[in-house]
């Protein structure tokens, strides 16, 4: 499992095991299940429905360990600490996996305070149930436990009951408006330092500024919600607001293209409201005036391509349904691959991180 990574948001990736299951339609071309299929002789033997998920190597499971005793010289070097992205290849609140696995790495996250855990989710809705299982598991072997699982089965308590760990950031996949409506208001009702919306692969416009919460009022995701009434005239319980929004279009065989637009749109709402913006990348597909930036220099079949029309292009069939301001408008974006493409928008890089976080 990687030691260090090139995804632009965080400094390691570590894996506790590999596994999954197909939840939304952000999982149509699982990376992560490519892989596991390229090295299991083409069949992904821990995907899907009852497959059995692999637990990784104690050298794996040590490779925390290290980096949190490292954490002071990383921090004079780098200004920052070290984030861990966790469960690239997995997902951490998978029903699937034994729980024991999940209290081992409740316990590797309170050992390493010295680590911010950017621990992402597309089950963000099952984060109390398996955080109650792993305390329940913990309770019945307290007669005979150690110190260190008594201080676990207090630490996930504490958690439980609003105290978040303060090296644990949480964060839910969001990839279409239905997904944003459904788990945003989880995620934001969920204790936790941080909260981070991993929006890649992008697949529809998406209105952060106000979600509509199934009759019961409106909450505000950017900006929090404090004070509110339901549709009856009844206090609302208060929200905290977004931390982080990252976007980034799909990469590899069969990516869908992203509408430059809904980038622009979140980029648009995240500046409004101050609310940090990290664009990861644009995948397969680009716009033109991204690949002019940062491509042409470097790859001069992007002329004679477009001399000879052997660009693949996208055009979008029709308006935006959602973002009013960019509705009408139908971008042209070109299938050159993820390196052409780049990670530009509209000239320049965002790498913007939570404050006091960089």
């Amino acid at each position: 499992m990687s030691e260090n990574t090139k995804i632009e948001w965080a400094t390691h990736t570590f894996n506790p095991w590999e596994g999954c299951q197909k939840v939304g339609p952000g999982c149509d071309n699982c990376y992560a299940e490519t892989r596991n299929a390229r090295f299991a002789g083409g069949q992904a033997i821990n995907w899907g429905p009852g497959a059995p998920r692999r637990r990784t190597s104690a050298t794996t499971w040590n490779l925390p360990l290290r980096w949190n005793a490292q954490h002071s010289s990383f921090f004079m070097q780098h200004g920052h600490r070290q984030r861990v992205f966790c469960a690239s290849l997995a997902d951490w609140l998978d029903n699937a996996v034994d729980i024991e696995w999940l209290v081992d790495l409740l316990g590797l996250i309170r050992r390493t305070p010295d680590l911010d855990w950017l621990l992402l989710s597309k089950r963000i809705g099952n984060w109390r149930g398996r955080l109650e299982a792993a305390a329940e598991w913990l309770r019945e072997g307290l007669a005979t436990a150690s110190e260190e699982s008594v201080a676990l089965l207090r630490w996930i308590e504490r958690w439980l009951a609003g105290d978040a760990p303060t090296n644990v950031w949480l964060g839910s996949t969001i990839v279409n408006p239905v997904e944003a409506d459904r788990d945003v208001p989880k995620l934001l009702a969920t204790p936790a330092r941080v909260r981070f919306l991993s929006m890649e692969p992008l697949l529809g416009m998406v209105n952060l500024t106000v979600i509509d919460v199934g009759g019961h009022g409106e909450i505000y995701p950017l900006h929090g919600t404090t004070g509110c009434e339901d549709d009856d005239g009844n206090p609302m319980p208060d929200l905290p607001r977004i931390d982080w929004v990252i976007v980034g279009g799909e990469s590899g065989p069969g990516a869908r293209p992203m509408n430059p637009d809904w980038a622009r749109s979140l980029r648009h709402q995240c500046n409004a409201a101050g609310v940090p913006f990290l664009f990861k990348q644009w995948g397969e597909w680009g716009e033109e005036s991204s690949i002019e930036q940062t491509g042409r220099a470097q790859h001069g079949w992007w002329e004679a391509d477009r001399a000879d029309g052997g660009v693949p292009r996208h055009e979008w069939p029709g308006p935006i349904q959602r973002g009013v301001e960019l509705a009408s408008l139908r971008p042209e974006v070109f299938r050159v691959g993820k390196k052409a493409a780049g990670r530009l928008l509209d000239g320049r890089e965002w790498n913007e991180v939570p404050h006091g976080a960089a």
